[in-house]
């Protein structure tokens, strides 16, 4: 199928003009109020501005986890395990739109967009969702030189920025 550039009449998708760094649950503008153009390869045109993050910004991302932590770290396994699959039922809902808007910022065909990279970001939460089942939090011996300790100690923030690396 054939894909209409995004914001377009027929697009799937249309891009806002300036996104914002998520943390704490909202979109928030850079501490520094520093933005950069992302720049499509399929077209060479700007897709949308994004935030110059910068240490003040993951400081404030930090602070917003650690406020989260406690309640999260008390969240029961099925509760968090929940949590992840309803996150992979939301992807595989907007499927087209996420395929489309991941070509239209990293290049690739959206074959590999729509049949490969989403539907394998909705495995892995539906993946990681039954390893929070499973964990015992508890000590196994591996081997006679090595010992695994399993903590309750849960991630509540990343940050990050990747763009595609498979060939196009």
């Amino acid at each position: 199928m054939i894909y209409a550039q995004p914001g377009t009449p027929g697009a799937v998708v249309s891009f806002k003009p300036r996104y914002g760094n998520f943390i704490g649950g909202q979109f928030v503008p850079p501490v520094d109020g520093q933005y950069f153009s992302n720049t499509s390869p399929v077209n060479g045109e700007v897709i949308a501005e994004f935030p110059r993050s910068t240490a003040a910004d993951i400081d404030k991302a930090l602070d917003a986890a650690h406020a989260a932590a406690d309640a999260w770290g008390k969240t029961s396994a099925q509760d968090r395990s929940l949590v992840l699959l309803k996150i992979a039922d939301r992807i595989e809902q907007n499927l087209e739109i996420l395929a489309v808007s991941e070509t239209w910022d990293n290049g690739k065909a959206v074959r590999e967009t729509l049949n490969a990279d989403v539907p394998l970001a909705a495995d892995h939460f539906r993946y990681f969702a039954g390893c929070i089942r499973a964990q015992e939090g508890g000590a196994a011996e591996i081997n006679e030189l090595t010992t695994a300790y399993h903590f309750h100690e849960p991630w509540a923030w990343s940050g990050r920025s990747s763009r595609g690396t498979s060939r196009c």
